[in-house]
């Protein structure tokens, strides 16, 4: 192995250290716990190193909410693919994307209510996004019909969202969360 294959091996695993140490600070203490100091302190690197990865928090956050996407996009596969109909396969993704908001609160808030420097719905969005899209997308093809698949897959992208921000943030009545996403999922797989 050459000198500079050791550095960009150290390197990419100095930045997997500093993401890991975020999300894992943000999933405990939230994400208002989460600053260049106390991550310097997490890894026993200087702020400098961090900010030779990252140009502060916001760009951490950033590279937080790619991995979350990555892991919401393989549960959703996993969700989907796992289904024995069309009808079954959305309800399971709904119900996957759901489960995914619930345990990971910290991680969703950084990929869907946090503002991240990342482009969304763009050729330029990282793949990771685009794939988590794309399994909603997925979910919802053999139900489309006349339907442009995009534009559907974002309206029920929004309103499962909308359901579970609002939820959580009081706005719905906690109890009839089960209600509501069996109706939405209803609707959509008509």
């Amino acid at each position: 192995m050459s000198i500079q294959e050791r550095r960009e091996r150290e390197r990419a695993e100095r930045e997997r250290l500093i993401v890991t140490a975020a999300r894992e600070l943000a999933e405990s203490e939230g994400w208002e716990a989460v600053t260049t100091r106390r991550l310097a302190e997490e890894i026993e690197y200087s702020q400098p190193v961090l900010y030779s990865h990252f140009k502060g928090k916001d760009a951490i956050m950033a590279a937080v909410a790619v991995e979350g996407f990555a892991d919401l996009a393989a549960e959703l596969r996993a969700a989907r693919t796992a289904a024995a109909d069309p009808r079954q396969a959305l309800a399971d993704v709904g119900a996957a994307y759901a489960l995914f908001a619930a345990r990971r609160p910290a991680l969703y808030d950084a990929m869907f209510t946090h503002a991240v420097d990342l482009p969304f719905a763009t050729a330029q969005a990282p793949p990771a996004l685009r794939e988590g899209f794309g399994e909603l997308r997925e979910a919802l093809r053999p139900l489309a019909r006349d339907d442009d698949l995009e534009t559907l897959t974002e309206t029920f992208w929004s309103a499962l969202h909308g359901l579970l921000t609002l939820m959580r943030n009081g706005r719905l009545r906690r109890d009839d969360h089960d209600r509501r996403l069996t109706l939405l999922l209803a609707r959509f797989s008509r």
